[in-house]
């Protein structure tokens, strides 16, 4: 029999995000290695963000900041340290000419105009929970230029369409931190070893249960949600099937993809275009669950095939298992038939 301590010293270390990154290469569009070096950058980003999020309640980084984002939400602290931290690794990184974030009303320039990508991200989703403990995240979504290198980045980079991303994904910052991204060849999912300082592969081939066991939504909203919502979950409940809502969004999606159910962020009927940001939240989570074999949509298209128009646009989300989103989807049709 094998000593214990001979069987710790004979299990392998694992995969580190670096290795795994070196050998996908190939599956990169213009693999010349840029695209890799831009995700290391933001898993270098990520290590940082999870440090200032662990010593949260030691440091002064709690609380309210003074001034509101774009969309009118109150800022936090960590919300802007986030916003800082990001941008300064893509723009010392060199692979992103331009960022989108929702702490920011325009383009974010890095200086770095022969760079062939920019970044859309929201860099620190459900902050309004960091003040008590709860998993929070990071959202990303990457594009190719389509104006010339060696130009300034334009509106146009940004809004090319949900199914032009090269690659998207999430950082979850929970009981463990966790790196999940997609460059169109699946989904792909890393845990990050403080002690080593390294993202270790952990779930090589991410797939969404097709039959659903949740569902997720803010029922206070009740008596706002369309009709064909009210039937739907009135349906889920009728079966039985568990409520699940942490009220972040990453960690809501996070455990849908893991154990399989559906997220739901609808219109209401004060935000008739729902709350979700099209760009740096539901493209992302969208481009992700397409990959994983689940599905995504507003409602009456898929949420990739909607037209942007505006950096900060909002959009109703439905994702996450197949046979719940078509179940609603069915909801949908009954209640315009009706």
């Amino acid at each position: 029999m094998t000593a214990p301590d001979e069987d710790l010293i004979a299990s392998p270390v694992g995969i580190t995000l670096e290795r795994y990154i070196m050998r996908k290469q190939a599956e990169f569009p213009f693999a010349t290695g840029e695209l890799s070096q831009l995700l290391r950058d933001i898993a270098l980003a990520g290590k940082i963000i999870n440090r200032e999020v662990n010593r949260a309640g030691l440091s002064d980084v709690t609380g309210a900041f003074s001034r509101q984002n774009v969309q009118g939400e109150q800022q936090q602290r960590l919300d802007m340290a986030a916003h800082v931290r990001f941008v300064r690794a893509l723009r010392n990184g060199g692979q992103a000419c331009a960022v989108l974030s929702e702490e920011e009303e325009g383009l974010i320039y890095t200086g770095n105009d022969h760079a062939k990508y920019v970044v859309a991200m929201d860099p620190l989703d459900g902050s309004s929970n960091i003040d008590v403990n709860v998993s929070i995240g990071t959202l990303f979504s990457i594009y190719c230029r389509v104006t010339p290198v060696g130009s300034k980045a334009t509106a146009a980079d940004f809004l090319q369409g949900g199914r032009r991303q090269v690659a998207a994904g999430y950082v979850l910052y929970g009981s463990s931190t966790m790196l999940v991204y997609t460059t169109g060849h699946g989904v792909t999912g890393f845990t990050y070893e403080p002690s080593l300082g390294e993202f270790f592969l952990s779930h090589p081939d991410l797939r969404i249960p097709a039959a659903g066991r949740t569902f997720s939504c803010n029922e206070g909203y009740w008596y706002e949600y369309p009709a064909y919502v009210r039937a739907f979950l009135e349906s889920c409940k009728r079966r039985g099937l568990p409520g699940r809502y942490i009220g972040s969004l990453v960690a809501d999606y996070h455990r849908n993809l893991l154990t399989g159910g559906i997220y739901l962020y609808p219109p209401t009927a004060a935000q008739t275009e729902g709350k979700l940001r099209l760009l740096y939240e539901c493209y992302p989570l969208a481009f992700l669950m397409e990959q994983a074999g689940g599905e995504a949509t507003t409602g009456t298209q898929a949420v990739l095939d909607v037209v942007p128009t505006d950096f900060h646009q909002r959009c109703p989300l439905v994702i996450g298992s197949p046979d719940l989103v078509q179940e609603l989807l069915a909801c949908v049709a009954a209640a315009s038939a009706g």
